[in-house]
């Protein structure tokens, strides 16, 4: 009888690999889920991830195979969800590197294997969807050889829809992947689990997701937690069935969760270790980086009296989303919201989408911004997040900004489009090499500015949908941008101002004025409509009078008659121009500030 052992993976891969369908496979095949049951992407619970066909959260499972116990998590592929991607490769020992044959290695590709090479994970490359008549088989593995180093036979070539080749993908498992330490060698050790998620329930509380990695836990056993110094008792332990399957107990190199039975998830942070309550020697293991938002909008409930409903509804989703930062502001025009950073405009996305089909709110977004760090002539240094907080210009000594070292695969055809266009979003390129044949690797260094709005769609379209794109931070370096004021009828409206780069300033200022002049209602006098850096106009649109015929009831008579009623009419005008303010409706401020 073989010893059992058990074996902890992830798959990683770009987006739309087929990393979904390939765990449906893996849970047909070992028979963990009844065929009765089994739906596509069943480990996507979310109706968004469904909707969309793509992966946000991470989920695990735990299968059984060949007497062997495999537990798998299956990972995001877009780059806004890398922090889910970061915490699945600190509870597993290796990864499948899944490439689709019909696309080849793509950006998030390199990114995720990048994070898994230095988690020192061993790494399985595996090629899907051979059994498309798009598939380019040669041309992938040639890729992949260059990208590794490896054999050809050491590739495995699968079908995740038809199933071929899967049963010799988990073999292969149980044969490189190490087995993690267990129970028996680990008896000895105090209990320690790190936390890689965790959710609220209303019947179990909070519940963690952990990785076991020495002694052993079950339910009723004190417990502590390292980092926020919460002490409470397990309710209930268990592993992934998918669903929760409550356990005897969890040992050392398994892959469950932990009934807390606390109240507050944050009490349950990712990253932080579980101990036994009686242990006062136990060491908190290495946790996970804070990931920094790299996107800031503002967030308002469409309806005022709603506040407190948007309120609860961001505190509820981060706690399964600990990369989702909320502050609370003030808006002039749109009255109490939130300040949100966000990994990008994906996940922006997500959330937006989050809040409106599971908390049934109706929101206004604005335009979404980066920030900026300012370093004053007094020398004070502060970072700026909205247009409202920017200094004097003649207080700033320099103002500096985010850069991103973005990797930029595509085929050799599309070189000429994909350098005009990052020339526009002011890329510089410092390296390019080829993948295959037919393929070349492109590494710029922009702003990060430049990159979140509409960058990848633009990087779509310019490469008939074969490029793709993934970026990290890098530093901080000068930055050429000024703030665009907008004024109607010579007032400052500081909620509808912008920062922009000097070079575009102009050009989006008359953007701004023409939009304006379309939504905001006429008045009885003309409105000057105007877009301003510093004391300079750079573009101006004037929103025409409401005109009242005021010669309508003559009949016939002098002309003076006329004219005399029109230099009435227009002094008037003249003077609730001077004395009048605009009074701009909610309809018109959402079209102008939202994105």
């Amino acid at each position: 009888m073989v010893k059992q052992g058990i074996y902890n993976f992830c798959i990683i891969a770009h987006i739309d690999h087929g990393k979904s369908t390939l765990a449906d496979r893996m849970l047909e095949v070992t028979n963990t889920v009844e065929q009765r049951k089994m739906r596509e992407q069943l480990l996507d619970s979310m109706e968004l991830e469904r909707e969309r066909g793509i992966t946000i959260k991470l989920q695990p499972v735990r299968m059984e195979w060949q007497e062997q116990i495999l537990n798998l998590i299956d990972t995001p592929g877009h780059v806004d969800f890398q922090y889910e991607v970061s915490r699945s490769l600190k509870a597993v020992e290796g990864a499948i590197l899944l490439v689709d044959a019909t696309q080849g290695v793509q950006a998030q590709t390199l990114t995720t294997l990048y994070q898994a090479v230095e988690s020192d994970l061993i790494i399985i490359p595996v090629i899907n969807k051979i059994d498309l008549p798009a598939a380019d088989v040669p041309e992938t593995v040639k890729e992949i050889k260059q990208l590794l180093g490896v054999k050809e036979d050491e590739i495995l070539l699968i079908s995740a829809k038809t199933g071929e080749g899967v049963e010799q993908l988990l073999d292969e498992v149980v044969k490189l992947v190490p087995a993690a330490k267990s129970s028996a060698i680990e008896a000895d050790k105090a209990l320690r689990c790190l936390i890689f998620d965790s959710m609220y329930d209303d019947y179990k509380g909070v519940v963690a997701y952990v990785r076991v990695v020495e002694g052993a836990v079950k339910a009723g056993d004190g417990i502590k937690l390292k980092g926020t110094g919460v002490s409470d008792r397990v309710v209930e332990a268990g592993t992934f069935s998918p669903g929760w399957e409550a356990r005897e107990n969890l040992q050392a190199g398994e892959i469950g969760y932990l009934a807390t039975g606390l109240k507050e998830v944050r009490q349950a942070r990712v990253g932080d270790t579980i101990v036994k309550s009686n242990e006062k020697e136990a060491l908190a293991l290495p946790g996970f980086k804070v990931p920094q938002p790299k996107v800031f909008a503002g967030i308002y409930p469409a309806q005022g009296d709603e506040f407190s409903k948007l309120r609860e509804a961001l505190a509820k989703l981060q706690l399964n989303d600990a990369s989702l930062k909320v502050q609370q502001e003030q808006s002039n025009a749109l009255g109490q919201g939130f300040r949100c950073g966000f990994l990008g405009m994906l996940h922006l996305d997500i959330v937006q989408e989050r809040l409106k089909r599971e908390h049934k709110l109706e929101l206004v977004i604005t335009t979404p911004t980066v920030h900026y760090r300012i370093s004053g002539t007094n020398g004070e240094v502060k970072e700026v997040y909205t247009p409202a907080e920017w200094p004097d210009p003649a207080q700033v000594e320099r103002i500096e900004e985010q850069y991103v070292e973005s990797e930029v695969i595509v085929p050799d055809k599309y070189l000429g489009p994909v350098f005009e266009l990052m020339k526009q979003h002011e890329g510089i390129l410092t390296k390019q090499e080829h993948l295959g044949d037919r393929r070349v690797r492109l590494v710029y260094e922009l702003p990060l500015r430049e990159l979140v709005v509409d960058l990848y769609d633009q990087l779509k379209s310019a490469t008939a949908g074969f490029g793709s794109l993934s970026y990290e931070l890098i530093d901080w370096r000068a930055a050429e941008v000024v703030k665009l004021s907008i004024l109607i009828n010579h007032e400052l409206m500081e909620a509808l101002s912008l920062i922009v780069p000097r070079s575009k300033a102009v050009k989006a200022g008359r953007q701004v004025v023409a939009k304006m002049k379309q939504v905001i209602p006429r008045q009885m006098y003309a409105v000057p409509l105007q877009a301003a850096m510093g004391g300079t106009i750079l573009a101006r649109e004037t929103l025409p009078a409401m005109r009242k015929d005021v010669t309508g009831h003559l009949y016939g008579g002098d002309v003076t008659r006329k004219r005399k009623l029109l230099e009435k009419q227009k002094k008037g005008k003249k003077k609730m121009a001077a004395r009048g303010s605009i009074d701009i409706p909610p309809a018109a401020y959402i079209s102008l500030l939202k994105r």
